[in-house]
């Protein structure tokens, strides 16, 4: 009876079978482009002759895509700032206060994640040509601040329903200002919470490429330079830049994890 029972079904079978086939779907073409990054030949082909790294120096004498690659850097560190500035406040007043719509908040603050990236560029460009505001890195880093908060504010907030209301009123009680409450009480008690959502903005920002296509102006991101680099074919130094970038996106991606998941 028992061996009938753990003998797998063709159920189980299909369904293991098809979500493996699914995970080499996904992720194939990503191990292809980290092998190719290491081809000694300036022309994708397998098998390869060797490995070499020649192209990773390659890439960092290419100034077209350091510049762009320090754009994307740049953009992504001040659009990480102005959400956490944005996000944890707003991630603070949706803990400690209540009122009407709250519950609808909470969804509508999530909408620049749900949209279509594209509907969100339109949408942004349209508005600041309305406001005056010029097609530039500002505009970008805007942009980029729009859909960050909706990845600072949920994570924050998570935390904050966890922590002990006790705690803010004790501080209060022994003379804190509400103000000295929340930078010396509150704050510690979600620093990781806010350290896992500023590592997931950073990589999602670095990554971006519908918003930025419409607000950037003359100058352009790594993701818009190899976007553009692609049309003639993928070069070796296109594969190196998208393997380095790979490597720091799960790296910063994992300790977002860990932080999100520490107590």
């Amino acid at each position: 009876m028992e061996s009938v029972r753990n003998k797998p079904t063709k159920g189980k079978v299909f369904f293991t079978t098809l979500g493996i086939l699914s995970l080499i779907f996904l992720y194939l073409p990503i191990v292809v482009v980290a092998l190719y990054s290491l081809n000694p030949d300036s022309v994708n082909s397998f098998p390869m002759r060797g490995i070499s790294f020649k192209w990773f120096g390659v890439m960092i004498h290419d100034h077209m895509l350091m510049t762009s690659l320090w754009h994307s850097v740049l953009v992504a560190i001040l659009a990480t700032c102005c959400a956490i500035i944005l996000g944890v406040p707003l991630a603070f007043v949706m803990y400690k206060k209540n009122f009407p719509g709250k519950a609808f908040l909470e969804k509508v603050v999530l909408l620049p994640l749900i949209l279509p990236g594209i509907l969100t560029g339109i949408a942004m460009l349209t508005f600041f040509q309305l406001m005056g505001i010029q097609q530039s890195m500002g505009a970008v880093i805007i942009g980029h601040t729009t859909f960050l908060i909706a990845t600072v504010m949920p994570q924050v907030y998570t935390r904050l329903k966890t922590l002990d209301n006790a705690i803010q009123e004790a501080a209060l009680d022994l003379g804190a200002t509400p103000v000295k409450a929340f930078f010396y009480v509150i704050l510690p008690n979600v620093k990781t919470a806010i350290f896992s959502a500023a590592l997931l903005s950073f990589t999602l920002s670095m990554d971006e490429i519908p918003v930025t296509y419409f607000l950037n102006g003359t100058f352009s991101t790594l993701p818009i330079t190899i976007w553009g680099m692609t049309h003639n074919g993928i070069t070796p130094e296109v594969n190196a830049i998208a393997t380095l970038i790979l490597i720091v996106s799960l790296g910063l991606v994992y300790l977002s994890t860990k932080l999100k998941d520490a107590k």
